[in-house]
C-alpha cells in the first residue's frame, strides 16, 4: 500500500523539479573536473541507527541523470539499520553521481528520519491497540514523501488532503452554530463514501456528536481522566482519536485509556534529519 503513494511518474517529476533547482545551469565544479569516461564508486553508509527509507528514490535520482549509473542495495525500506551500515553501493559515471548526491542523499535523510521517528511513536503504544497516525503538518511539496515514510514507520496516515475525510473543528462548528447543524449541512452536500470526523473538547461535545452519528471523534487536548470517560461513553460508536499535547514521553499514557487512534504532527514536524554519507571507494 505504501509504494502505492509513490507511482513512478510522480517520483521522478518531482526528483526532476528537485534536480533543477539544485542543478542551475550546470554542475560548474564537477563538470570542470571530470570527463564524460570517468567512472567512480560510492558506498552510501549510515553514521547513526536508522529505519531506513526512500531507496528508490534515492536509486532514481542517479537513473534520471544517466543510465549507467548502478545501484545495488543491502537492505529494503522499512529495515532496521545499525550505524556504520552500508546501505547500497553506487557505481558509474561521475558526473551523474557528483551531480546528483545531495539531492539524493536529501531525499534518503529526510525520509529515513521520518520513518525512524515514526517507529519510536509506535513502539512507545505497546501493548496497547492503538496506532499513531501523522497530520496534514506536512512540508509543502513533499507530503506524499512524508506520508510514505510514515508508513514505512509502521503508522497509518490520516487524511491525505482536504477531500478524503470531513473534519469538523472549532471554526466551522461556530460558523455553522452548533455541532449537530454542521453535521447535517454536512452529510445533505457529500457523497455517502465521506466519513465525518468532529473535533471535540469537552465531554459534552462527545454527547453531541454522537448523538448526530458522526464516524470519528477527535479527543483533542484531554485531560486523561476525560479520555477514559469519553472511551467508555462512545463504547465503539465511532472511532476514538485523541490528538493534542502528544509526545513520546505521553503517548503510552494516552495509549492506555483506550482510544483507536493517535494524532500528532511529531513523527513529521520534529523528525531529524539523518546522518547519511555517500563514501567514494
Amino acid at each position: 500500500m505504501g509504494q502505492k503513494l509513490l507511482h513512478d511518474f510522480l517520483i521522478e517529476e518531482h526528483i526532476k523539479h528537485s534536480l533543477k533547482e539544485d542543478i542551475g545551469f550546470g554542475d560548474i565544479t564537477t563538470d570542470f573536473l571530470y570527463t564524460d569516461d570517468d567512472i567512480i564508486e560510492a558506498n552510501l553508509n549510515t553514521r547513526c541507527d536508522a529505519v531506513v527509507c526512500g531507496l528508490n528514490i534515492f536509486k532514481k535520482t542517479f537513473d534520471i541523470l544517466s543510465n549507467e549509473v548502478n545501484t545495488i542495495f543491502n537492505c529494503c525500506d522499512g529495515d532496521i539499520i545499525e550505524k556504520g551500515t552500508t546501505i547500497a553501493t553506487v557505481k558509474g559515471p561521475a558526473r551523474a553521481i557528483l551531480t546528483g548526491e545531495r539531492t539524493a542523499l536529501n531525499y534518503i535523510q529526510r525520509m529515513s528520519g521520518i520513518a525512524t521517528e515514526t517507529r519510536k511513536y509506535q513502539n512507545a503504544i505497546k501493548p496497547y491497540s492503538a496506532f499513531v497516525t501523522d497530520t496534514r503538518k506536512n512540508t509543502p511539496g513533499f507530503r506524499m514523501f512524508e506520508k510514505y515514510a510514515v508508513m514505512i514507520g509502521g503508522a497509518k496516515l490520516h487524511r491525505f488532503n482536504l477531500s478524503d475525510c470531513v473534519m469538523l473543528k472549532d471554526n466551522h462548528i461556530k460558523h455553522a452554530g452548533s455541532l449537530t447543524l454542521a453535521v447535517n449541512k454536512i452529510r445533505e452536500n457529500t457523497s455517502h463514501t465521506h466519513k465525518i470526523e468532529v473535533e471535540c473538547d469537552t465531554v459534552e461535545q462527545v454527547k453531541e456528536a454522537l448523538e448526530a452519528r458522526c464516524d470519528i471523534i477527535m479527543l483533542d487536548n484531554m485531560s486523561i481522566n476525560d479520555m477514559k470517560k469519553c472511551v467508555n461513553l462512545i463504547n465503539h460508536k465511532a472511532i476514538v482519536e485523541a490528538s493534542g499535547n502528544v509526545k513520546i514521553e505521553t503517548i503510552n499514557e494516552i495509549a492506555s485509556t483506550g482510544v483507536d487512534v493517535i494524532s500528532t504532527s511529531a513523527i513529521v514536524a520534529q523528525a531529524p534529519v539523518l546522518d547519511f554519507g555517500l563514501d567514494m571507494i
